[in-house]
């Protein structure tokens, strides 16, 4: 006969003809360590000015010459590293032909003055709270303009013993009392481009279409790169003495990063809107959101400026449903809300 022991040891009651599970209790995860970053020395550098910066028009040489032409290859689905796939013995003959034809296309946009990339930057006051970022309507930082909320590395780091990230890392904490702000951006090749695609369509020429698009991209993708340069080294400043290259810049080997809303170190796509706001993106630009959070143009970026010298780029991961509710309260919805826009990530 089974004591009461035998039992709770087992987790099995048993109730005549069958055996019902008793789950032991989830013993609490030790909370993972987060970055430690030593505040106490931080001086934050203020940007050359605060609010939004729009950019109606940019050189097209000056963005073809910033062009990460990999991607575009493998948009082609033609593997290989830009130039040496050039003289591939497999895809150099193919890509070689491409490229001819893209130049040509970009040889017809730049002299007929055919897209408008369009751009809008800004700078607020800024500090976080935990997980997230409360930015400032003005430098006393008092008011709060909006708040931007991030997510923290959780199940795999734990079990690897590294620190959990989350971008609010990268920001002055609130209780430090140091000054910090943190960047936005958008930018778009131009809204030309879609009526052209629909044109190139109208005629059949499926080619040209794929070509366009293909290429738009690396406008909007150069155009991002352009801007945080000058982010790094004019409007903010603080990185004013960088000199690299474009293989540098292509590489990140530069201080600061700027990850996008629905990109692994921001899975959440929502971010967006609150980014949109501060930016006041669609008017100065024209970019728009649709209802699942896609910009359109579809050849458009945006997304945030840190600058702290540690940031750095990392995938969220996977989460557990903690974290799922602890966000939901942080954004404001309910636990279904946060289940449907994290489900890629929710363990």
């Amino acid at each position: 006969m089974k004591t009461v022991f035998d039992v709770l040891n087992a987790r099995i009651d048993y109730d005549e003809n069958e055996a019902v599970v008793i789950p032991a209790p989830t013993p609490e995860p030790t909370p993972a360590p987060t970055p430690k970053i030593d505040w106490s020395a931080f001086v934050g550098t203020e940007p050359a000015f605060t609010g939004i910066k729009v950019f109606e028009e940019f050189d097209l040489q000056t963005l073809i010459d910033r062009f990460d032409w990999s991607p575009f290859f493998r948009s082609w689905d033609l593997a290989g590293k830009f130039p040496k796939i050039l003289n591939d013995g497999v895809v150099g003959e193919s890509a070689t032909e491409l490229y001819a034809d893209a130049k040509k296309m970009l040889q017809e946009l730049v002299s007929g003055k055919l897209i408008t990339p369009k751009a809008v930057i800004g700078f607020w006051p800024a500090n976080s709270i935990g997980d997230d970022i409360e930015v400032y309507t003005g430098d006393k930082r008092k008011a709060v303009l909006t708040t931007l909320h991030t997510l923290r590395q959780q199940a795999e780091q734990r079990r690897e013993g590294k620190p959990n990230y989350a971008l609010s890392d990268f920001i002055a904490p609130k209780d430090k009392a140091k000054p910090d702000w943190i960047g936005g951006f958008a930018v778009t090749a131009g809204h030309e481009i879609e009526a052209m695609v629909e044109q190139y369509k109208q005629y059949n020429d499926d080619y040209r279409a794929i070509m366009l698009l293909a290429l738009a991209d690396r406008f909007a993708e150069a155009y991002a790169e352009c801007m945080h340069e000058r982010v790094r080294k004019e409007y903010w400043g603080y990185a004013s003495d960088e000199v690299l290259s474009n293989t540098d810049l292509i590489s990140e080997k530069y201080r600061g990063i700027r990850p996008a809303p629905g990109y692994p170190a921001c899975p959440d796509h929502t971010e967006k809107d609150t980014l949109f706001y501060l930016l006041d993106a669609t008017q100065q630009t024209g970019i728009s959101l649709t209802e699942n959070f896609a910009m359109f143009p579809a050849a458009s970026v945006s997304g945030i400026y840190y600058s702290h010298p540690n940031s750095r780029y990392f995938s969220v991961g996977k989460i557990a449903q903690d974290q799922v509710i602890d966000y939901a309260e942080r954004k404001g919805w309910s636990i279904d809300e946060a289940e449907r826009w994290l489900s890629p990530i929710v363990q």
